[in-house]
């Protein structure tokens, strides 16, 4: 039996004083109304509805059955317009986890989508932390390699970022550029705690099998702010995403040494837990960040490889 299906007959036949009456403003035949009073009163054990030939009168019990009849069916939809609206007005609170990698890009794009979406409230979290998106409450997250996420998301790449090595102007005028990554012993680092970039950075060149070169590290961080403030004052050598450097290479305010060498690309995906009936709060952000971010190898992302290096410049 559907139970508000039920009710929802119940309250017609009370409001209207009968069952034929209550048929033709429900689309039923008089047995299908007449069946369902029948089945909710045998349901309840409890008598609704006093029926003789003339009229159709409520029970005492039938009249207080109405009255929490009436509460439950506006409640259900009173619920249901709000999922409705839900559906298809874009506001309320949207939850959203990025990695601290990812927060440059936040603090640039975020804005810009407060602006487009006045009824949208955010809640952002930036960690390194491992999360699950479903069990944390997350609408949305921002995960890279370094992060594990659960395999039965909904996946969109945003870009992918080449892994450099980089360093000051005024680092390379005083120390040099290494020119192979077996020179990097003679220069200091700064590097992520992470452990497997702690002790060794992993090279390859021209296809060859990878190999690693052990890095001694004046500065090791989970911040890659605080490392990227490091190199930026001359502190050292540093291994990074190059979109996470805020346009330093564009700018030269860094500059890119050993462009010869590869040490691997990030990948930086969107994950959300459905592509099914998605609050138009989290297809909105969806949409945006396909718009930011069109094409996952556009030269924003990537670090453009120079035929003349600034380095190379300095360091002669």
């Amino acid at each position: 039996m559907d139970r508000l299906q039920t009710l929802r007959v119940f309250v017609r036949v009370a409001e209207l004083g009968g069952f034929a009456r209550a048929g033709v403003v429900l689309n039923m035949s008089n047995a299908v109304v007449s069946r369902h009073v029948a089945d909710l009163e045998r349901h309840l054990g409890a008598r609704l509805l006093q029926r003789t030939t003339r009229r159709l009168a409520l029970t005492d019990t039938g009249k207080a059955y109405l009255e929490k009849a009436r509460q439950i069916l506006d409640t259900f939809d009173e619920a249901g317009a709000l999922a409705g609206a839900d559906a298809t007005q874009a506001r309320g609170t949207l939850k959203l986890f990025a990695p601290s990698s990812f927060g440059p890009e936040l603090n640039r794009i975020l804005p810009e989508y407060l602006r487009s979406q006045s009824g949208i409230r955010l809640e952002v979290t930036v960690s390194d932390h491992e999360v699950d998106i479903v069990r944390d409450g997350y609408d949305v997250g921002i995960f890279t390699n370094f992060q594990p996420f659960d395999a039965s998301m909904v996946v969109r790449q945003l870009g992918v970022s080449e892994v450099v090595v980089c360093a000051s102007p005024d680092y390379v005028r005083r120390h040099g550029a290494p020119r192979t990554p077996e020179e990097l012993a003679q220069h200091v680092c700064l590097n992520f705690s992470h452990k497997e970039l702690r002790h060794a950075w992993v090279f390859a060149q021209g296809g060859k099998e990878r190999f690693r070169i052990p890095v001694s590290s004046r500065v090791v961080s989970n911040s890659g702010d605080l490392l990227r403030a490091c190199a930026l004052d001359g502190a050292g050598l540093l291994l990074r995403t190059s979109f996470t450097l805020n346009g330093d290479l564009d700018s030269g305010r860094l500059v890119r040494l050993l462009p010869d060498h590869y040490l691997g690309e990030l990948d930086v995906v969107m994950a959300y837990p459905s592509r099914r009936q998605l609050p138009a709060r989290l297809r909105t952000f969806i949409d945006f960040m396909i718009g930011k971010f069109p094409d996952p190898r556009e030269d924003g992302w990537r670090a453009r490889p120079r035929a003349e290096t600034p380095a190379a410049a300095l360091h002669d």
